[in-house]
C-alpha cells in the first residue's frame, strides 16, 4: 500500500512539474537558509577555535587596574617564574607609534615585552633572532617586526640589520616573524604593522609607559597544571593588592572559549530559527497546493471509494505526497547549499563544510513540515462521501 501511494504521489508531482517546483521553492529556501547559515557559522567557529588553540591553552593573561599602592615593576614580573606552577612570564605594554623608513612612513603597533615573550604567545621567526635578557636589561633599541612591516614600510621580508625609526628613535632590525607558523595573534593583526621591542626601551619609548607593569602574560608549566597556576598566580596577586579581586583581572583560554561557544551558540541559534520561519511558510505552500489537488481529484477520490478504498488508504495517499514534495525539496535544498559553500570556499580562499547535524535536522524538519502540513487536505480528502465526491463537476 505505501509503495502504492509512492507510485502515485511521484506521478502527480510529475504531472505538474512547475507547480510541484514553486511549491518546493519554499522548502528549497528554507533549507538553504537553514544549511548555509548554521555551517557558516560552524565553519568560522572552528577557525576561530582552531586560531586560539594554536596560542596554546596554557595561557594566562593578567590586567592590574588598580595597584593599591604597591605598583608591579619588572623584577616582580620575572619573579613570578620562581612559583612552581608557572613557567614564563612576559609584560605587555602597547602603544602606536609612528614608523619611518627612508621615504616611506606609518602607524606601527608597538608591543614592549622580554625574551619570554615568544614562547608564551608561540611567535616563528622567518629571519634573525627574537629579543633576548641582554636586550632588556642593556635598554638595547633592537626590534622584531612582521612580515607586513618589513614588506609595506622597508620593502622586502629579509631587511634584518635595517634600520626604522620609530617616533624619531632609530632601531635596527633584528628578526622578522613567519607570520603563516606564528599564533593567531599575529594573524588577527590584519595588515597591521607590528613591532616587538625589550620593555626598558619601551619607557624610554614612550611617555604614556612608565616603570609600572599594567599587563602582563604567564605560562603554566603545562596544560594539566592550568589550574593551579591561576590558583597560585590569583593568590599571588591577591596578597600583593590587599585581597581585592576588582584591582585585577585574569584571564585564561578556557574562559574565552566558553565565552566564544555561548556567542556562537546563540548566534546558530538565532540564524537557524530565521531560517526555520522560511520552512514554516514552504509549509503552508504545501497545504495550500494539498488543498488544490484534492478539490482538483474530488472524483478521482469518489471512485476509489466506490470500489473498496478505506479512509486511511485516501489519507496516506495525500500524505505521502506531502512528505514526498517536502523531502524533494529538501534534498535540492542540500544540494544548493553544498554548491553554495563550495562557491564560498573557491572564492574566498577558506574552508566550510556541510554541517552534518545541521543537515539532518532540515531533513527530519522537513518531514515534519510536509507531515503537519499535509494533514489537514489529507484529512479533508479521507473525510469524502462516495457519492459527493462522484457528483462533484469541478
Amino acid at each position: 500500500m505505501l509503495f502504492q501511494s509512492v507510485k502515485m504521489a511521484w506521478k502527480s508531482i510529475a504531472s505538474n512539474k512547475m507547480r510541484s517546483f514553486l511549491t518546493m521553492l519554499g522548502i528549497i529556501i528554507g533549507v538553504i537558509s537553514l544549511v548555509v547559515l548554521v555551517s557558516l557559522v560552524s565553519g568560522a567557529t572552528t577557525s576561530v577555535t582552531d586560531e586560539i588553540n594554536s596560542l596554546g591553552s596554557n595561557l594566562l593573561t593578567v590586567s592590574i587596574s588598580d595597584n593599591k599602592g604597591k605598583p608591579m615593576k619588572l623584577e616582580d614580573v620575572n619573579a613570578l617564574m620562581d612559583e612552581n606552577e608557572i613557567a614564563l612570564t612576559a609584560p605587555g605594554a602597547t602603544l602606536n607609534l609612528t614608523g619611518k623608513y627612508g621615504g616611506e612612513s606609518d602607524s606601527v603597533m608597538v608591543t614592549g615585552t622580554t625574551a619570554a615573550y615568544s614562547e608564551i604567545q608561540g611567535l616563528a621567526l622567518k629571519y634573525g633572532r627574537f629579543l633576548k635578557s641582554t636586550d632588556v636589561d642593556n635598554v638595547n633599541y633592537v626590534a622584531v617586526v612582521n612580515e607586513t612591516l618589513a614588506e609595506d614600510l622597508v620593502g622586502y621580508t629579509s631587511c634584518v640589520g635595517e634600520k626604522i625609526h620609530l617616533n624619531g628613535m632609530t632601531f635596527t632590525i633584528i628578526g622578522v616573524l613567519d607570520e603563516e607558523n606564528s599564533s593567531s595573534l599575529t594573524s588577527l593583526a590584519g595588515d597591521q604593522m607590528m613591532a616587538y621591542i625589550p620593555y626598558t626601551t619601551a619607557i624610554r619609548a614612550s611617555n604614556n609607559v612608565g616603570t609600572e607593569v599594567t599587563s602582563f602574560y604567564a605560562a603554566a608549566a603545562d596544560e594539566n597544571s592550568m589550574e593551579a597556576a591561576e590558583a597560585a598566580l590569583k593568590a599571588l596577586m591577591m596578597a600583593r593588592f590587599n585581597e581585592d579581586e576588582d584591582a585585577f583581572t585574569i584571564t585564561n583560554r578556557s574562559e574565552i572559549m566558553d565565552a566564544l561557544s555561548s556567542v556562537t551558540g546563540t548566534l546558530s541559534l538565532l540564524l537557524g530559527g530565521i531560517a526555520a520561519i522560511s520552512l514554516l511558510v514552504g509549509g503552508i505552500g504545501i497545504m495550500n497546493i494539498m488543498l488544490v489537488s484534492v478539490t482538483e481529484r474530488t472524483r478521482e477520490i469518489g471512485i476509489r471509494k466506490a470500489i473498496g478504498a478505506g479512509r486511511g488508504t485516501i489519507m496516506l495517499q495525500f500524505l505521502v505526497e506531502a512528505l514526498t514534495i517536502s523531502l524533494i525539496g529538501c534534498v535540492i535544498g542540500i544540494l544548493f547549499s553544498w554548491i553554495i559553500l563550495f562557491i564560498v570556499n573557491v572564492a574566498g580562499g577558506v574552508s566550510f563544510g556541510l554541517n552534518g547535524t545541521v543537515v539532518m535536522v532540515s531533513i527530519i524538519f522537513s518531514l515534519a513540515i510536509g507531515m503537519i502540513f499535509g494533514m489537514y487536505p489529507a484529512n479533508k480528502a479521507a473525510a469524502m462521501l462516495p457519492i459527493d465526491a462522484l457528483r462533484f463537476e469541478g
